[in-house]
């Protein structure tokens, strides 16, 4: 059943039997791709690396992306994030800048972002895989349907933060419940849109004092 290595802990939370049934489904849908030896990012390890990272019930943030990145070695299977000696790509170096204008932490000379995410920010994207050179080529492909799945899971747990930057991942706001959990909106970090909302969003030391207030440990920022 778990040839795409879903991590255990996340199947109590999702159903066991969604998602057996949902991954030998995407198995079959990737295993064709592979078969027309047609490129797909992250690397199969990478695809859930975002759930082996942070078990369901560790989850404090949740900051949703769109798909992965789409050339050779970016893409780590968490949202934003890409692998060491990769060049920061431009929607997350204007996260750095956000996060140095908010609480003037040094921009960091590389954009892996594990460390956030070993701290209870779950770094999803809607879609786990794309095709080299086609960003969104696999937005129709069904992930969403398990990545829907995670974040309705999370706000009926309650006490998550969720952050939408853009459009795409702001449409997910009917999957969450407000009553038990905290949303913050944003533009996209995209450099067409960053000034238009997320530059001044204050997003992280907002995270922070909501934290703060739940008598939750502080996110570490600093990537060093």
């Amino acid at each position: 059943m778990n040839k795409l290595n879903f991590p255990d802990p996340w199947l109590e939370a999702l159903g066991k039997a969604f998602c057996v049934e949902f991954l030998e489904d995407m198995e079959k849908k990737l295993y064709a791709f592979r078969a027309e030896n047609i490129t797909i990012f992250p690397p199969p390890n990478d695809i859930f690396k975002a759930l082996d990272l942070v078990n369901f019930g560790s989850v404090k943030i949740l900051i949703l992306g769109q798909d992965p990145y789409h050339g050779f070695d970016q893409a780590n299977g968490l949202s934003f994030s890409v692998n060491d000696g990769i060049s920061i790509p431009p929607s997350l170096k204007n996260i750095f800048v956000e996060l140095n204008n908010d609480l003037n932490i040094p921009i960091p000379n590389h954009g892996n972002l594990t460390a956030w995410a070993t701290q209870g920010v779950l770094l999803l994207n809607s879609a786990l895989t794309v095709e080299l050179a086609k960003p969104n080529s696999h937005q129709s492909l069904g992930w969403d349907k398990l990545t829907n799945k995670i974040i309705s899971q999370l706000s009926n747990r309650g006490g998550v933060i969720f952050v939408l930057w853009g459009n795409f991942a702001q449409k997910k706001e009917g999957l969450i419940d407000r009553n038990r959990n905290s949303i913050l909106c944003a533009s996209h970090p995209s450099p067409l849109s960053a000034y238009r909302g997320f530059f001044g969003c204050n997003h992280f030391g907002l995270i922070n004092k909501l934290l703060q207030k739940n008598k939750s440990d502080e996110i570490n920022w600093n990537l060093g």
